[in-house]
């Protein structure tokens, strides 16, 4: 199987990415399912990386639906050590207007329904969380974003992320209580991706682009579904731009990332008490901790 070191979660508007070049589809089973759609290998550039619509290229499933564990899981097989996800948003902040991209910090889990962690089922691991994401990468995201200096476009860098359950947007009493915790935005994907993600020793950050403001505006009524999808647009055109240079610049300098040995500590249970089967299901996972 083809090795890559970067790979990208495509979110609503962003289904394919059409700088790839010589592209090639694969198909992967994990030990948790199919991943959300083939994943697509190209170049951007001189860089071989993996792409996968989140969605499916069609945009079939929903957020509850989706195989987060497959997702990360074949990122994994493929070798990815950098994961740059990007997310359509809801703004919580005035200042955080349509169009804007927010590289949040911090995530607040309103989910019920998600799997969120490999382990279980006789293997018991905890890997710290307190920085969700990778400041290494987000800030190689951060500067690549700067140096394109697009046009309607303001970066802000940090901020708490709130993933809801969905499909149904916040109501307006949810979205006042996410504003008086301090979020910046809200969306209903990437908290699931990014403990996973850390879990499977990848680095992680996300690209969060707004849409349009959430409930708690004055303004969202007035918002017609028109407006929506061209917003989609002309984030998935940035978003592309984004991700091609974030790519050149971490190909030509990779990172050290602390996420890179997140489970170091963190395997709790003692192998000559883990089954086979388990060892054998996570062994991607688990190969560099596994004893002689």
């Amino acid at each position: 199987m083809v090795t890559v070191k970067i790979g990208i979660i495509g979110g609503s508007g962003l289904y394919q990415m059409d700088a790839l070049k010589d592209v090639e589809e694969i198909v992967i089973e994990t030990p948790f399912g199919a991943p959300s759609d083939a994943l697509i290998i190209g170049s951007l550039g001189e860089t071989r990386v993996a792409f996968l619509a989140r969605h499916g290229r069609n945009h079939t499933l929903l957020p509850s639906e989706l195989p987060f564990r497959a997702n990360i899981y074949a990122m994994k097989q493929l070798g990815v050590e950098y994961l740059i996800s990007a997310s359509a948003v809801g703004s919580l902040k005035a200042e955080v207007k349509p169009l804007d991209m927010v590289i949040p910090d911090q995530f607040i889990d309103r989910t019920k329904n998600r799997q969120s962690t490999f382990f279980g089922e006789g293997l018991v691991a905890h890997v710290a969380f307190g920085d969700p994401v990778c400041h290494q990468l987000a800030s190689v995201l951060g500067e690549s974003i700067d140096s394109l200096n697009l046009t309607g476009v303001n970066l802000h860098r940090n901020g708490t992320y709130v993933c809801m359950e969905g499909p149904a947007f916040s109501t307006k009493a949810e979205s006042h209580l996410y504003q008086s915790w301090g979020a910046s935005i809200v969306g209903m994907t990437n908290l699931p991706e990014a403990k996973l993600a850390r879990e499977a020793e990848i680095a992680y950050a996300t690209l969060a682009l707004v849409t349009d403001y959430d409930c708690w505006h004055p303004d969202h009524d007035s918002v017609t579904v028109d407006m929506i999808i061209h917003n989609l647009h002309r984030n998935a055109v940035n978003a592309q731009r984004v991700i091609q240079a974030t790519v050149e610049r971490l190909a030509a300098h990779p990172p050290q990332s602390a996420a890179h040995s997140a489970l170091k500590n963190g395997i709790l249970t003692p192998w000559s008490h883990v089954s086979p089967s388990s060892i054998e299901k996570l062994h991607i996972i688990l190969s560099k901790y596994l004893p002689e």
